[in-house]
């Protein structure tokens, strides 16, 4: 299957109620993480520096609060869509069994890596969009053009292996998925270069967490994985 095929059968499916639900837990939990950060910044700037020795001479006690506040809103701005993949991905076996139950029926129950792992790596998935993010920003400020370029292929590595990783292990292990990814990087890095584009979109960067779930499980089943399926072709599905 093409990735466009798969990102079109995803956005397809967008209205599913399983979808929805996921949707709107991440929306909140990333909507607190942002309120949290916007409210703490400008608190522990102030506490800070009027803390310090410096306190008696600094600037009134609003102005640093407005440089917290300004901190805090840029801080907030770049966790937001970070913490919202990570949460998603956390409900990604929610998203991968609303789209098994829809386009592959009859398939067996997944029993992949432990639950431990698949968090730790939801967890990864969120620090690389953050570093993802950080990077494409000094870049394009000390780049501009080219280090927008090389910020997008960043994000798009990112977003691809982290949402594959997080589908794959639902069925295999760790080794096994990094495998399958391996043998399909191609693919994963074209459906995360499409998802990093629409994550510079205000609004449409929300849905690409749930979306790209539901792309990278349409394109982890159309190659099987080596380790369970020995020689089988593309329209090989998981065990």
């Amino acid at each position: 299957m093409l990735p466009l095929s798969a990102l079109w059968r995803a956005l397809a499916q967008l209205p599913d109620p399983v979808f929805l639900g996921v949707l709107g837990r991440s929306l909140v939990w990333a909507a607190l993480t942002f309120l949290a950060v916007s409210i703490a910044t400008p608190w522990l700037l102030q506490t800070a520096w009027h803390a310090g020795p410096w306190g008696a001479h600094a600037a009134p006690w609003w102005s640093s609060g407005l440089l917290g506040a300004m901190l805090g809103a840029l801080f907030a701005f770049l966790l937001y869509v970070p913490f919202a993949a990570g949460i998603a991905a956390l409900y990604s076996d929610r998203v991968a069994a609303a789209v098994e139950r829809r386009f592959y029926p009859g398939l067996a129950p997944p029993r992949g890596a432990a639950i431990s792992v698949q968090a730790w790596d939801a967890a990864q998935l969120g620090l690389r969009v953050l570093g993802a993010q950080l990077a494409a920003l000094a870049l394009t400020l000390l780049l501009p053009g080219l280090g927008w370029a090389i910020g997008w292929a960043i994000s798009a590595w990112a977003l691809g292996r982290g949402l594959f990783m997080a589908v794959a292990m639902r069925r295999v292990g760790r080794g096994a998925a990094l495998a399958q990814y391996h043998r399909q990087r191609g693919g994963v890095w074209m459906i995360g270069a499409g998802l990093a584009a629409a994550g510079l979109i205000p609004a449409a960067n929300l849905l690409l967490p749930v979306i790209g779930i539901a792309a990278m499980v349409h394109l982890a089943h159309a190659g099987a994985l080596a380790a369970a399926s020995p020689g089988a072709g593309p329209g090989a599905k998981y065990p």
